[in-house]
This record gives structure tokens, sequence and C-alpha cells, in this order.
């Protein structure tokens, strides 16, 4: 047996640091990897990949991902790569608390330090729930290995009674039926294992489709990779196929930094406009260019996908869901009918560019994905507000939204944090009517810490009774993917630095105009400047630990509510021996 020499393809390999040393520093590489019964071959200079698996109990619509790991793994192998999987901090979003989005910047922290302290040439990022996308991009584009993604892919369809329930968006109308007493309590927990009747993540263009939809788009994954659902057969092809490009690429030397450019970038805007994506896509978006220093600002969100139409007929914002829309043709069939719309000319992971994948997708049910000469609406993209309430912008949704509140002007019933929402949203007291905009403070991400998805205020019991199901609603905060409503999110600078959302106070007038793109608080400024003069931070949410890391150093929404540390790509700089 021999060690291979430091030359040829091997030496330009990462790997080549660690399993080609001669003496005791590659004995020792070497000789503990084969305790687990690896034979000296697999240390010839092959490419290594990382199988980066965000799969745990705790982070339901990942657990799945044991098995997915395994058909990455055998396309690694088919292609002559030495795959090691290893485990990366998990982001459930129905169990973590305070929110998940607190942990995104950790995890994002986990992926890059994994990846630049292993023997690493190239990683397989297998993500699914909300954060884990965005947290996984995030770290391995500060690396700037070769990465390829593979989704876990949305559940199936459930029904309750005979109808298709989606995942999240059901929950969020039938909870206010059981507030306005119209739907039993009883029922309402029967629909829970209707709605989460298989593997996967949501059903609905909630915030995992968007992101796996953005991961297509942008060309950091193989085609067909937003919507083939979890227990689908062709999901475990698309993770062998997946392994066995990776491979290629490292051998290409195929970077991230090479496909996620400016021009992916503006894609994924466009896209998310014509699916009717999650607002969550926009801090997502921000915080990853942030990390490989691409230019991207909140205003390109307007700009770029104002007048891109609504194609996708998927809940929250249409009819359907995730199973009909990879029935009807999948992302390749939305993005082929957006055309001209996009950079076709866009590189992508399996070495053709976006317009050759898309070149034979097609359409097999228009009313799922509907042309451009019959949208679902004809402008849909998310619009950016700015006005004295938001002087650095918040953002709404107008395809999840009431036509008639974009245009609003009422006086403010203001929460000062979710314990005060809690505890008088439902107060048959509470001074509120049908005009009124809801207004929560402490929100942002210092201000909770970690912007939870409180954005869609609950409409008050007594309003619910009344027949009212919509409100225009302010905050600071974010909201599900999955969730609806004439909502104003990520309000900034948000409330807990000072920001004028910290001022409104209960009876102000606000005005909204989304097709002015104005929010407007009508107060004057002398008055303001008082208000401000009586203003005191809140104390921060703690003294010590990861959270007083996250609230020390986080960055506002407009800025991807990133690290202001972690900006800008550091590479994969093969760190000195520690022997």
């Amino acid at each position: 047996m021999t060690v291979p020499p430091a030359e040829g393809e091997s030496a330009r390999l990462r790997s080549h640091a660690w399993f080609s040393r001669r003496g005791k520093s590659g004995y020792l590489h070497r000789s503990r990897m084969k305790s687990q019964g690896m034979p000296h071959r697999m240390f010839d200079g092959r490419p290594v990949i990382g199988i980066c698996n965000t799969w745990s109990e705790l982070a339901p619509c990942n657990a799945h991902f044991r098995t997915l790991a395994e058909h990455v793994r055998r396309g690694v192998y088919e292609a002559g790569g030495f795959p090691l999987e290893f485990p990366v901090l998990s982001l459930g979003e129905t169990l973590l608390r305070p929110t998940s989005m607190l942990y995104r910047n950790l995890a994002s922290m986990d992926v890059e330090e994994s990846l630049r302290a292993n023997p690493l040439d190239g990683v397989v990022l297998l993500c699914g729930c909300d954060k884990t996308t965005p947290a996984l991009l995030m770290g391995a584009a500060s690396a700037d290995i070769p990465a390829i993604v593979v989704s876990g892919g949305p559940a199936l369809t459930g029904r309750f009674r005979g109808r298709p329930i989606g995942s999240g968006t059901a929950m969020y109308a039938m909870s206010d039926e059981v507030r306005a007493g119209t739907l039993g309590e009883c029922d309402f927990i029967a629909a829970e294992a209707c709605e989460s009747r298989s593997a996967g993540h949501c059903n609905t263009m909630g915030t995992a489709s968007t992101m796996a939809s953005i991961v297509e788009v942008m060309g950091l994954s193989l085609p067909g990779n937003a919507a083939i659902p979890a227990p689908d057969a062709r999901r475990a092809v698309l993770a062998h196929d997946s392994g066995r490009r990776i491979v290629e690429m490292v051998r290409e030397d195929l970077r991230l930094s090479h496909i996620l450019t400016r021009t992916a970038l503006e894609n994924a805007i466009r896209t998310v406009a014509a699916l009717g994506g999650s607002t969550n896509a926009v801090v997502h978006l921000l915080a990853i260019a942030g990390r490989l220093g691409v230019p991207l600002s909140l205003s390109d969100f307007d700009d770029l996908g104002h007048d891109v139409p609504l194609l996708a007929n998927l809940q929250p914002a249409g009819q359907y869901l995730m199973e009909d829309f990879f029935e009807a043709g999948g992302l390749p069939a939305l993005l082929a009918e957006l055309g001209d719309l996009l950079h076709l000319d866009a590189p992508t992971v399996n070495g053709r560019t976006l317009g050759e994948n898309l070149a034979d997708a097609q359409c097999w049910n228009p009313e799922v994905i509907r042309p451009r000469t019959r949208p679902v609406q004809k402008s849909a993209g998310i619009a950016v507000l700015t006005g004295n309430l938001a002087p650095d912008g918040a953002i709404i949704k107008p395809s999840a939204a009431s036509p008639e509140l974009l245009r609003h002007r009422g006086r403010a019933v203001v929460f000062d944090g979710v314990d005060d929402l809690h505890a008088r949203i439902d107060d048959p007291a509470l001074d509120v009517d049908a005009t009124c905009v809801l207004v929560l403070k402490n929100a942002g991400p210092r201000g909770y810490p970690g912007m939870p998805e409180l954005g869609n205020l609950p409409i008050p019991a007594k309003l619910l009774q009344g027949g009212v199901t919509d409100m225009v609603r302010i905050s600071d905060a974010r909201m599900s993917g999955t969730a609806y409503g004439t909502v104003v999110l990520h309000t900034a600078p948000e409330a807990a630095v000072g920001g004028p959302l910290a001022l409104v106070e209960d009876r102000d007038l606000i005005e909204l105009d989304v097709p002015n793109r104005s929010l407007h608080l009508h107060v004057s400024a002398d008055e303001l400047a008082a208000r401000r003069a009586r203003w005191s931070a809140p104390t921060p949410a703690a003294a010590s630990g990861y959270t007083r890391l996250y609230v020390d150093h986080v960055t506002q929404a407009n800025h991807g509510a990133d690290f202001d540390f972690l900006t800008g790509a550091r590479g994969a700089a093969i760190p000195r021996d520690s022997h």
C-alpha cells in the first residue's frame, strides 16, 4: 500500500492535505477513518464529499433525511467519490422556541466551520424545513466550495372530510373558526393528522417550498428539486444523481460563487413573485447575498418583482397544493412560462444554462400553472413600503392580501409585545373595530429576539364572530409563508432599536398605500420627538450566551438579519494541522 503522491488532480483537492500526508499526521487521519471499515483505497486521491445532513426527529419536515442521505451516498460512490456524512444543527419550524430564526445564523456558522475544518472537497446540502435551506446556503457560501442542494420535498396532499388541506394555511383558517365559535375543538384536532399525512415539508407554497424553488431557479440543484413530493421515488433518484454530480463538480472546480451571482438572485426574486412565494425569501436572500458580497438591496425586490404576474395557483395565494404543482410540470414548467423575464443564460450545477434545462419543460395543467396571458394576478411581486413609519423599509405580499385594504387609513390599536397581544386580543373590552390597524411592537430581530412569525396578528375574536376575516396589521416581525392577509412585515428599523414603530400609540392614524408604496404615521414631527425623548430601550433578552451574541450583532431585516461579522465570503483555506 502506498500514499498517493502530491501531484495531478489530488494535489488540488482540499482532502489531500489530510489523507495524502506521510508520517504520523497521515497515519492518524487515515487510521481513525479505517476504524469505520474504510479500505485503504478510499484514500487514493478521490474527491471527498460531505453529506451535510439536517436530519432530526425534532425537525419533523426533515425526519426522512437518513434515507435520503443513503441515496446521495450511492451516487457519490458511483462517480468515484468518497462520501462522508456529517450532522449540523437542524432547525424545525414547529418546535423551536422562541423562534427558529434566532438559530438560523448559528446553524450557518455550524455549516461554514464544518466545511472549512474537515477534509471535504465538495458538499451535498440536505435541507427542507424553512430555515435549514438558507442556513446551509449561507454557510456554504461563506466557505465557497463546490456545493449542490437536495431538498427534502413537500408532503403529500392531506384531506379533511373529503377536501384538500394545506399545511399551515388551513391551520390559520380553522383556528380562526374555532375562535369565532364556528368549528369545534374536536374537529380542529381531528384535522391535525390529515394535514400531516406523510414525510416532507409544508405542501403549500410556504417558506420551505419557496426556498426549494429559489434553490432550483438559482441553479444550485438539479432540475425538478423544488416540487417532487418527499415520498416519491423520483426524489430518491434526484438525491442519487446529485451525489454523482457533486463529484464531477469538484473535478471541474465548479464552486458556489460561480453560480450564485447577481443574475441568479434576480432570477430568484422574479420567481418568488410568479409563485406567490413566502415573504421570508426577502430576509433570506439578502443574507445569502451578503455572504458572497453580491450587491442586493431591499428595493431590488420591488424593482425586479413588481410587474411579474402570479402564475402559480397555489395556496396561500391561490387554490392548489404542491403535489398538484408537481403533476402540472413543477418549477420547470413555470420558469418556461416566465421565459424572457429570466436570465436564461445563467449557469447551473449540472453544467447547462437555465434556458437549456427548460428546453423540454411542459405544463400539463394550465389551471395550476397559469399562462402569462391568463395569470392569477397581473402584478404579484412583494411590495416594499417606505415612509415615516418605515424609513428603512417594510414589506407586504399583495397576492395574499385583501385588495380593498391595500389602500387604507385607520386608527392604531397597539400591542407592546407578544405577551400584551395574547393577553388582550380576545378581550371583549378591546377598543377595536374592523377599520382599525393592529400594531405589534418589539417582535423584530433584537426585540423578540429572533424575529418570530407573529406578523399575521390574530383578528380579535369579537370581530371574527361578526364576520371580519382580514384587517391591516403592521409589525417588525415576520409571518409564515403559509399565512395570508393584509400584513405589513419587517418594519425597519425595528421598535427595539428605536425605530418609529416604537413611538406609535393607540388612536394614532396610520395610512397604508400599497400602490404608492407608502406607510405613513399621521403624527407631527414635534410630537414624535417628544415621544422619543420619553422612550427607553427594552432590556436585552439575555445577559450572556448565544442569545446575547445574537442581540449584540444581528443586523436589521433590510440587511438580512445576519450577524454583522459574517458578511463576506471567507473561503475554505486549509487550516494548520492540529498534530
